[in-house]
């Protein structure tokens, strides 16, 4: 399966600041949404607390996290992201694409509405 990348805004809960925009890696094996540190600051987004995360590469690494409004295909929801290395590349987690009902054609390689969100 190719890669699939989208422009995602991403805001303070309040909406007090100017937001971050950039594509974002659409990663269904990734749970959090993750972005450079930095842009994550001047978006007004504040850290919340530090977790244990594994990269693709299975190196174990602490990041602080935080919770920002995440804005992609018209759909709006609150997530927990990840203050990132400055040169990472930004990535929208599984959570983000669930919680909007969004999800990834296996066969396009695109994301897709889902008709209902499922609650079986």
């Amino acid at each position: 399966m190719g890669l699939t990348h989208i422009t995602v805004s991403v805001t303070n809960l309040s909406k007090s600041q100017p937001s971050y925009e950039s594509e974002f890696l659409v990663d269904t094996g990734a749970i959090d949404c993750l972005a450079p540190a930095s842009a994550l600051r001047a978006a007004g987004i504040g850290v919340e607390g530090k977790d244990v995360y594994e990269l693709a590469n299975g190196e174990i690494v602490e990041y602080p996290y935080g919770f920002a409004r995440i804005t992609f295909m018209g759909s709006e929801t609150v997530t927990q992201i990840i203050f990132g290395p400055e040169e990472c590349e930004p990535i929208l987690g599984v959570v983000a694409l669930e919680n909007t009902g969004i999800g990834v054609d296996p066969v396009s390689r695109g994301l897709k509405r889902m008709s209902a969100k499922p609650l079986k």
